[in-house]
């Protein structure tokens, strides 16, 4: 018979991660961590507001509103769906005919740490019509 060997090496050869590496490991991933738990409330936000812009699509009345109706009419869905941030003046509306053009250009900065913020910036354009 054939004998089979098998590896008997010294227990030191056979060491996992070391303290250092995973030392590392756990600074980088918590920055990840970090990074997503600062970052994705904005990008929450934004999808939210993206969505309440898309939402006006098809709105019966749209097209008789002036341009002030239809700012207040965008905050006031805004606040219901608790987006209290977001400066109404970054929104600039054209009215031609039965088409409104909404322009939204805006920034959010957050503190990361210490001196190190973090700027967002979103820019994107709706076209509503009436129904």
């Amino acid at each position: 018979m054939k004998k089979i060997a098998y590896f008997r090496g010294n227990m030191n050869s056979q060491g996992g991660a070391s303290s250092l590496v995973m030392l590392i490991m756990a600074l980088f991933f918590g920055s990840l961590l970090m990074l997503a738990v600062k970052l994705g409330p904005i990008y929450l936000d934004d999808m939210t507001i993206r969505g309440t812009l898309e939402d006006l699509d098809g709105t019966d009345g749209i097209a008789g509103m002036q341009p002030r109706e239809i700012r207040k009419l965008i905050n006031k869905r805004l606040i219901v769906n608790n987006i209290r941030d977001f400066d109404g003046k970054s929104m600039k509306i054209k009215k031609d005919g039965d088409l409104a053009q909404i322009f939204v250009d805006y920034q959010v900065g957050v503190g990361i740490i210490s001196n190190i913020d973090a700027v967002v910036h979103f820019e994107y354009s709706y076209e509503l019509t009436d129904k």
